[in-house]
C-alpha cells in the first residue's frame, strides 16, 4: 500500500523512539506513531512524510495495552506525549530509551536496567515559558506556534494557574498589548514566584507593572534595546538544598535570576544533587556548564575542595559568583565559556569533572579538552540521551570506562529524561 498523508493503516506497536512516538512498520516501512503504547495494535492515519520518515497519529485503539489510561487533554500541549501511559511504565519505556540510545548510537550496551527515579506528576515545574497573544498565555502546542492552555497539563502548581487566569484578566482590562512572552521561575516550596517580561520594540514596559500582583518580583525587556526594567521586587528567587538525608548534613543556599537557566523539577532536585554529589570521588572537583552553581557548590559545601565552577553565560555566571562568595577560597569562579577555559587548563590526576551541557551535548574541543586533562573521572548529567550516548563513546574511546548510568524523571508524562553517567580512566 502506498503511504501517503491521510491515509489509514492497521500497525502494531514495537518500542519507544526518540521524542516520545513509539516504533511501528507497515510492509517493512518504519513508522513513528504517536499517542499508543508497545504491544498495542492501533490504527493510524498518516500525518506527513518528511525526509522518508512517516510520522502517524493513533485515530483508534484496535488492542489498548493495560497501561493504557484516560487523559482528555491535548497531548501535545507542554510535551505531555506519554500521559495517556500508567505511569510505572512511563518510567520503564524511558529506561528502554536510554538503553537504546546507549546500544545504537554510542556502540555502548548496558549490562542491565537503568534505574529510573520517578516524581509526582502533578506541579512538579518550577521554570516554564509563556508565550503570550491576543491577551492569552500558554504554551506552544508540540511543532507549532498554536497557543495552548498550561495550566490544563498539571505541571504548574495552583497558585500558578491562578497567577496565569489574574495576569490575563489584567493583560484584556489594561489592553496591555506588545507582549511576547513570559519566563516564570519558582523555588521549591513555590513561594517565590518571580516572571520576567519579553516586550516588542517601542513598548512601555512600566504600563506592565500591573502584572506584578502575586509575584516575588516582575522585570521586563524590550527587543529594540539591551538592559532590563525591575518593575516589582526581586527577579532573584533562593531555594536551601539539603545534601543528604541526615538531619545535620550540610545544606547550600542557591539564589538565581529569573532568566537563569536551573534543572525545572521541584520534587527531584535535591535527589539529583545527592546522586550527582554522591558519586564524586574524594579530590579536586571541576564543575563545567557550571551554571550557578547547582552541582559544584553542593560538592563544595561537602567536602574540602578546592571546587573551580566554569560557566560563559553572563546571567548564570553573575549567579554563580554570588552564591559561590561565602566558599571564600575553596571554590574558584571562571566566568569563560568551557571550550576558552579548557584550552589552556591543567587539573590533578585525581580530579573529577562534572558537566551538565546543554541539549546539544558538548562540543567536540570541550570533550576532547577534558580528555586531555584525563581528569580520574567524568561525571556526566544531561537531558538529552542521544548527545550523551553520543559524547560516552568519545570518551570511551579516549581512554574512559562507563560505570554507571542512572535516571531521574524530571519531566513526568512528557518524553525527557535526565540521565547521569559517571565515567573512570583507565589506570
Amino acid at each position: 500500500m502506498q503511504l501517503s498523508p491521510g491515509s489509514i493503516v492497521t500497525v502494531d506497536i514495537d518500542k519507544p523512539a526518540a521524542g516520545g512516538r513509539m516504533l511501528a512498520r507497515h510492509e517493512g516501512r518504519v513508522i513513528l506513531v504517536s499517542a499508543a503504547i508497545p504491544g498495542e495494535r492501533v490504527n493510524v492515519r498518516i500525518e506527513r512524510i518528511v525526509k522518508g520518515v512517516v510520522y502517524a497519529d493513533t485515530v483508534d485503539v484496535v488492542t489498548p495495552s493495560s497501561d493504557r489510561r484516560g487523559f482528555a487533554d491535548d497531548w501535545r500541549c507542554g510535551g505531555n506525549v506519554f500521559a495517556h501511559i500508567a505511569y510505572p511504565r512511563q518510567l520503564q519505556l524511558k529506561a528502554e530509551i536510554v538503553h537504546d540510545a546507549f546500544a545504537r548510537i554510542g556502540h555502548l550496551p548496558l549490562p542491565s536496567k537503568t534505574e529510573i527515579v520517578g516524581s509526582p506528576e502533578q506541579a512538579y515545574r518550577m521554570r516554564a515559558r509563556l508565550h503570550a497573544r491576543d491577551g492569552r498565555l500558554g504554551f506552544f502546542r508540540e511543532g507549532s506556534h498554536e497557543l495552548c492552555d498550561a495550566t490544563t497539563t498539571g505541571q504548574l502548581l495552583p497558585a500558578t494557574h491562578e497567577w496565569i487566569a489574574g495576569a490575563e484578566e489584567t493583560l484584556r482590562r489594561e489592553q496591555l498589548t506588545g507582549l511576547a512572552g513570559i519566563e516564570i521561575a519558582e523555588n521549591i516550596p513555590g513561594d517565590q514566584r518571580a516572571c520576567h517580561l519579553e516586550l516588542h520594540a517601542g513598548v512601555d514596559a512600566t504600563r506592565f507593572a500591573a502584572l506584578a500582583h502575586g509575584l516575588s518580583g516582575l522585570s521586563a525587556e524590550r527587543t529594540d534595546r539591551p538592559g532590563i526594567t525591575v518593575l516589582s521586587g526581586s527577579t532573584t528567587v533562593t531555594d536551601v538544598l539539603q545534601m543528604s538525608e541526615e538531619v545535620h548534613e550540610p545544606t547550600l543556599r542557591l539564589g538565581r535570576d529569573v532568566r537563569a537557566f536551573f534543572q525545572g523539577n521541584r520534587f527531584l532536585l535535591q535527589p539529583l544533587v545527592q546522586r550527582v554529589a554522591g558519586l564524586v570521588r574524594p579530590g579536586p572537583v571541576l564543575d563545567l556548564y557550571a551554571g550557578v552553581g547547582l552541582f559544584g557548590l553542593s560538592c563544595a559545601a561537602t567536602g574540602p575542595g578546592p571546587v573551580t565552577l566554569v560557566e560563559g553565560d553572563l546571567i548564570s555566571g553573575a549567579d554563580l559568583q554570588r552564591n559561590a562568595d561565602p566558599f571564600g577560597n575553596t571554590v574558584r569562579v571562571e566566568r569563560r565559556s568551557v571550550e576558552a577555559f579548557l584550552r589552556s587548563a591543567q587539573c590533578p590526576r585525581d580530579s573529577t569533572v562534572i558537566v551538565d551541557p546543554p541539549r546539544t551535548g558538548m562540543s567536540r574541543d570541550a570533550v576532547q579538552g577534558i580528555i586531555r586533562l584525563a581528569p580520574a573521572s567524568v561525571i556526566y548529567v544531561s537531558c538529552d540521551v542521544a548527545t550523551l550516548a553520543r559524547d560516552a563513546r568519545t570518551l570511551v574511546d579516549g581512554g574512559y570506562e562507563l560505570r554507571d548510568v542512572s535516571g531521574m524523571d524530571l519531566f513526568p508524562n512528557t518524553a525527557h529524561v535526565e540521565t547521569i553517567a559517571a565515567f573512570t580512566r583507565h589506570s
